[in-house]
Formats: C-alpha cells, structure tokens, sequence
C-alpha cells in the first residue's frame, strides 16, 4: 500500500522540528535546543554548474524547502571545501545511502559523474527555530487551544511588547518573554496587562508587571509616516488599530475639518495633519493631552492641528463653535508649493520670476464647518451622541440646500458580539438610534438616516471592534441646544 501523502509531509517537517523540551518553570537552556538534521546532498562536480543543477533539482522537486535554510552549501569533506565545491541540500526524503530513493535526474547526474550525492549533517540549534517552534516545544501540549495555538500576540509600542496572556500561561509568562525577546529584536521590554483596560481608568491605561528587560515605558513608535513620543504606562495606544487610522485619514480630504473627540497622542490627527487637513483634536487624559500637543510640534503639523483637553461631551458643540469662529475670523494655514509645481503652473516664467513665485505662500482657509468627527472610544463612545444635539442650531443656511456643504459624518467606534449575520451591525444601529433620538437603519452612509458598519478587527473570540458611520441627521444638527 503506498504511503499516505499527509502523512509523509508530516514526517518530513518534524525532522526539522526542535526538540521537545520541558524545562522547569522560567529557565530557559538555549543548548538544548541544539539538533542535527542528516541530509543527502548533491555534490556538483563543476562548480559553474551549481546554478543549471539547482534549477533542474528545484524543478524535480528534490531540492530541499524549509524556511531559513540555503539550499546551496560547502562540499563537507573539508579538502573539497577548500578547493570550493559545493553541494546543494536535497529533500529529506532522499537518502544518500539509498539510491532507490533517489530520482530519475539525480541518478542521471550520477551516472554522468556530474552529481555526486553525499550524507551532509546540518547542525541546527536555538537561533534558527522561530519563537512558535520555540514555545510549542517548551510549552505543555495541553494548554494549546483547539486551533494548537500559543501566546503570541502582543501590542507593540516601540520597543515595548504588551502581552495580555491568559490565567492558564502565568507560570510560564517569564519564559514568554524572554523567547519574545530573544526572536524580536526591536523589542526591549516585555509586559503582561494585569486590569481590564476601560474598567480600571477613565484613561485606557492599565496596570502592568515587566516580564522581561527594564522598565522603561517611554516609547517612539511610528505609524503611517509619522513619530509619536510618549509613556506608555500614561496613554492608550494600540499598534493593531494602524491600519483604521490610515482607512479614515485616506476618506479625509486636504482642506476639510474634522474633529477627534477622543484624540489620544495623535494617531488619527497627526497624519491627517501631515496630509493638510485642518483638525480639532481633543483628549480628556492630561497625560494624552501633553503627549498630543508634543507630537504635533515634533511632526510640524501646528499650522492644522489643533490641541484640546476638553471632557468629549461638551466639546462636540465647542469644536463647532470654534471652527466657525476660525472661518469667520478669516484663519487660514499658509504652504509653499515645490519648485517642480510652480514650474508646471507656469512653465514661460523667466529665472527671476519662477523664484518669486516659488516664495510666494499659498493661503488655505479654515472653512466653516466640520466635515468628520471622529469618536474611537468604542466601550463608550456611542454614549456621547447625544450631545451632537444642536450641534449647528441656528445655522441652517452653512449647508444644503442652501449650500453645497453636507451635514458632518460621524464615524463612531464600538464593540459588538461576534456573529455570522447582520445581527451585530443592526444591534449597533439600534444602540445609535437610542442615544441621538433619531432612528437609524443599517445601509449607506450617503443615505439619509442609514449607517455604514465597517468592521475592524477581532478583540476576543466572541467580540469584534466595528465603526459605525453616518451622516448627523439635520433633526439632531438642528435642534435647539439644550
């Protein structure tokens, strides 16, 4: 009976497998990860021949595919070393000492006496297994999940590595952090989250124990072009979340406003700035407020971004109020175009003329309304939409009909259950309709009165982070303030 296919590949990867190990509690033996793996080898007889075997044993399928081994090596008798002859590793399945396994190509090249095939010991040891080879080994198979997993996720804020490990990894959470280190270079510090973030502090922050490295917290990460500076152990950030900064800064349009009622140190208005975006950016935390401002100078985005350290609730209105107030003062931000623009605008200009024009600034005005509001507090943030009620009472005539100006959108995060329909994205619409007062149904953003929900990413296994967006409904924009 011939061999089961699968189970033939599985042999074959276990030989390149560490060691199973189980070390007492938080010491880890590098050496004993030391294994060496018995190949066969294709000894090329014509060294400018090395690149025409390769491609014919690749295409064979019998050159040997495993991540993070060359294929092509010295010949291992050392006096043919010397003179430069080469061999290239062959799949495991073949067997120097057994020529039946050998394939139709390599016993012609043998026959030819352009190929000879050799036993090759391949030494492997701790720094070529990856951090998963690593903890499956150290780690006993019965705290795996259904899925074989292990504690590998981790938040990175610079050079610090957030770990949120579950109750059942506590005994080995220094040996997690160590090999953390070990396989992640960037990395310094290793901590393990030990509150809920959300139910401890108003703030997001949360209490910590360093697993490994120093304790030191402050951090410069970097994201969507831009730097951030800050303590980690102060301020809320989340690398994961990278990719829904840059999906709302690319919706925002240069020149526009938006107004971020939960801004943090900046990872929404920072970039947007950068893209000249006007931004009233806001945090209740003291600590993101500083944070903020400082990132805002460090990435020269003053001109557009604007710093507060309001309570969110109120300063939905007060953001309104003062970005009519900036338009109506006549507030502008100023920018230089490059000499290649300047040129291209007009290109007959003398020497002395281009100069004078590439000098000349360019004003952009403050408009007089906000086109985003961005609320990414997603155990609360729907809470706070009540207070967009009267959000531009008394100033109908600023948009449509009576312009071309939309009512702002309102792109609010939240967490839901996880589940295989609608079911999530409706129960996030009803949450929306009973705090603004106005019923809301799943659709298009551009519809009046619908949400668009996008999801952004796993949180737990049965709950998900989703961005509700839709249009504030002229009913609520309008409404008299309270």
């Amino acid at each position: 009976m011939a061999d089961d296919p699968a189970t033939e590949e599985d042999s074959m990867s276990s030989v390149f497998r560490p060691p199973i190990i189980r070390s007492a509690l938080g010491v880890l033996d590098r050496s004993l990860f030391s294994k060496t793996v018995n190949l066969a080898a294709a000894a090329v007889a014509d060294r400018k021949k090395i690149s025409v075997w390769r491609q014919k044993l690749l295409e064979d399928k019998t050159l040997i595919s495993q991540e993070r081994i060359t294929g092509v090596v010295p010949h291992p008798d050392q006096a043919l070393a010397s003179l430069g002859t080469k061999c290239l590793l062959l799949d495991p399945k073949i067997k120097a000492e057994v020529p039946e396994t050998w394939t139709p190509i390599i016993k012609d090249g043998v026959a030819s006496k352009e190929l000879g095939v050799v036993s090759y010991d391949l030494s492997l040891d701790y720094d070529y297994w990856s951090y998963e080879d690593v903890m499956k080994s150290l780690l006993p198979s019965d705290l795996r999940d259904e899925h074989d997993s292990i504690p590998s996720g981790f938040n990175q804020a610079g050079h610090v590595a957030h770990m949120n490990l579950k109750e059942k990894y506590l005994p080995y959470k220094n040996l997690i952090a160590q090999v953390i280190l070990d396989k992640n270079p960037p990395i310094k510090t290793v901590i393990n989250k030990i509150a809920q973030v959300g139910t401890e502090s108003e703030f997001r922050t949360f209490a910590y124990e360093v697993l490994a490295g120093p304790d030191d917290l402050n951090v410069e990460a970097r994201e969507n072009d831009c730097v951030f500076r800050f303590d980690y152990s102060k301020v809320y950030w989340n690398s994961k979340l990278e990719g829904e900064h840059r999906r709302l800064i690319n919706i925002f349009k240069p020149g526009e406003v938006v107004c971020d009622l939960m801004a943090g140190i900046g990872p929404f208005v920072v970039p947007a700035g950068k893209k000249g975006v006007f931004v009233w950016a806001n945090d209740y935390n003291p600590e993101s407020y500083r944070y903020l401002d400082e990132n805002v100078k460090r990435n020269k985005v003053e001109q557009y971004v604007r710093p507060f350290n309001r309570d969110g609730r109120t300063f939905t209105t007060e953001a309104a109020d003062l970005v009519y107030a900036a338009s109506t003062n006549g507030e502008y931000a100023t920018t230089r175009l490059s000499g290649r623009e300047k040129r291209s605008k007009h290109p007959n200009a003398n020497t002395a003329e281009k100069s004078r024009q590439i000098q000349e600034p360019q004003r952009i005005p403050i408009p007089p309304t906000i086109s985003h509001f961005v609320m990414n507090l997603p155990a609360s943030a729907i809470t706070f939409l009540p207070y967009f009620r009267g959000l531009y009472a008394g100033r109908e005539q600023l948009f449509s009909p009576h312009t071309n100006t939309k009512l702002p959108i309102v792109h609010v995060h939240c967490f839901a259950p996880k589940a295989d329909d609608d079911t999530a994205l409706i129960e996030i619409c009803e949450r929306i309709s009973t705090e603004i007062g106005v019923t809301m149904k799943l659709g298009d953003i551009e519809n009046a009165h619908e949400v668009t929900v996008t999801e952004v990413r796993n949180v737990a296994p049965n709950k998900e982070m989703f961005c509700a967006s839709f249009r504030v409904p002229p009913e609520v924009a309008f409404a008299a303030r309270a």
